[in-house]
């Protein structure tokens, strides 16, 4: 809750509507010195107030309350990425973390390697898009081989895995939602 500024977001819903101070203050019914106040972060709204602000503002009283987003955290730098290997599969995040609702990343295959034993299956659904190689994708029952430029949808609790027995590297993007690993 550190990243709340509820001055800033009032004025900033205040200069989207194209209202003066004076002109919000007189719609919610509250003084230009108290919504002055607010909007430099020297007063605390009550809870009413930011009721009152709401309704003048047309927006939704929660809207105050929601954390700012710092960009910088959103962007992922190429050498920066996160990276784990696990039996030979090397994976990439290019997601900043798994706290959202999809996480993107890049799985690495090597020559005669599984992604498991046996297939998998796991409750997000997933979209993977060969972007170099080739590889075995078992859906179910099927079997399907991929060539760099395919991509295949695997919906949610649909049993799965990959099998790279060609002799080259087979580099797969894929994101899941909701945010699993």
């Amino acid at each position: 809750m550190e990243n709340i500024d509820i001055g800033k977001k009032v004025e900033k819903f205040r200069k989207a509507k194209g209202l003066s101070s004076r002109e919000l203050a007189k719609i919610a019914e509250i003084t230009p010195s108290m919504l002055s106040q607010i909007e430099r972060g020297i007063a605390n709204p009550s809870i009413q107030t930011l009721k009152v602000l709401a309704k003048a503002l047309d927006v939704p009283t929660f809207s105050f309350l929601l954390e700012e987003t710092n960009t910088k955290d959103l962007v992922v730098r190429s050498n920066e990425r996160r990276k784990m290997v696990i039996d030979n599969l090397s994976y990439e995040l290019l997601s900043p973390d798994f706290t959202g609702a999809i996480s993107t990343a890049i799985m690495s295959v090597p020559p005669n390697t599984s992604s498991s034993e046996s297939l998998l299956e796991h409750k997000g659904e997933e979209v993977a898009f060969v972007l170099e190689g080739k590889i075995k994708v078992f859906l179910n029952e099927e079997e399907y081989i991929l060539d760099t430029g395919d991509s295949v949808k695997i919906p949610a609790h649909m049993k799965h895995k990959w099998e790279n027995h060609f002799s080259t590297k087979a580099t797969i993007l894929f994101s899941v939602t909701p945010s699993i690993f």
